[in-house]
């Protein structure tokens, strides 16, 4: 495997400068292209703030950490081939637009060094889609990470038909140098793992809403005051293991039935203005109640204390 120096970050959106802060708080030295204009000062002030949950995150960190010194090794440009052409690992956030992507890494590889592999944050493309074009294609993989990247420490990678599975493995190896805990995928998938997880409760939690069986404020009570504080413990396997004191195999015969029941009485719900607008008239009503309160902020701070806990029990 390549020594990893310089890394490449494409598309500078929230995401972006999540992945950057991340980045260059590993001491990499951080190239940045968007393909709009970049304001620098925005930019940088969102790093700077991704920057200093990573320092409350960070149990090790060097009493002289300057953050200046850090952002030293930020280079913004606003041609892309200026901004790969020497880097070693390019992190690529494009729109989440087949077409786009197709075109970009045709461009990206052009212009990359033959060893550089490339990563896409795409949350639900298939790598093979956008990769068949693209020059010296086995060295495009997925990393799907969840946001925001500087703190939540999943990132889901696979190929696509024409990745060498070497670069799968280097890719996950530079992941978790950077304290991720990555997952390698067996095959595709649209949506990948997390985001089809995620997807299918909040398919359930906006058709309970529809049918009027209860509020969004009920649905997210549900959540963070119910199984929502046992997930950012345990999964749902090792939780189906706790849920019987004899076992998963145990708890399974017990909860089967009733939730196949469950799951033949869901509703396949169906996105449409209409029902847009009336979830979103629910959620404008929750969020009365947090008018005082920034809530990426509290997000980002609640996420610190949560990561400091997993690791204090152990759990990371």
């Amino acid at each position: 495997m390549e020594v990893i120096k310089t890394v490449g970050v494409v598309g500078a959106g929230v995401i972006g400068a999540s992945w950057t802060a991340l980045f260059l708080y590993k001491g990499f030295k951080v190239k940045v292209y968007d393909p709009y204009p970049i304001d620098e000062a925005v930019f940088k002030k969102r790093i700077s703030a991704n920057l200093n949950d990573l320092l409350a995150l960070d149990q090790n960190a060097e009493p002289s950490y300057s953050q200046q010194d850090v952002l030293l090794h930020l280079e913004i440009f606003n041609n892309l081939k200026d901004a790969v052409s020497d880097v070693d690992f390019i992190q690529e956030n494009a729109p989440e637009r087949l077409d786009v992507k197709q075109q970009l890494y045709q461009e990206i590889t052009a212009y990359c060094p033959e060893h550089t592999i490339i990563a896409s944050s795409s949350s639900g493309l298939k790598v093979s889609d956008f990769q068949k074009e693209a020059q010296h294609p086995e060295r495009i993989l997925l990393g799907h990470p969840f946001n925001p990247p500087h703190l939540l420490p999943l990132v889901e990678i696979v190929g696509g038909n024409l990745t060498d599975p070497q670069i799968l493995k280097q890719a996950s190896e530079f992941y978790k140098q950077l304290g991720k805990n990555p997952i390698v995928l067996n095959k595709e998938v649209k949506g990948h793992v997390a985001n089809r997880l995620q997807a299918a409760l909040w398919r359930e939690a906006f058709s309970l809403v529809e049918q009027g069986v209860c509020s969004a404020e009920d649905i997210d009570v549900a959540i963070t005051s119910g199984p929502g504080l046992r997930w950012a413990l345990f999964g749902p396997y090792i939780n189906m293991q706790l849920a019987n004191q004899k076992g998963f195999k145990e708890a399974i015969h017990h909860l089967g039935p009733p939730m196949t029941e469950w799951w033949n009485d869901m509703h396949a719900f169906q996105h449409s203005d209409e029902t847009t607008e009336l979830l979103e008239a629910q959620t404008n009503q929750l969020l009365t109640q947090y008018k005082d309160i920034d809530l990426y902020q509290t997000r980002d701070k609640g996420l610190v204390d949560i990561l400091k806990l997993r690791q204090q029990l152990k759990l990371d």
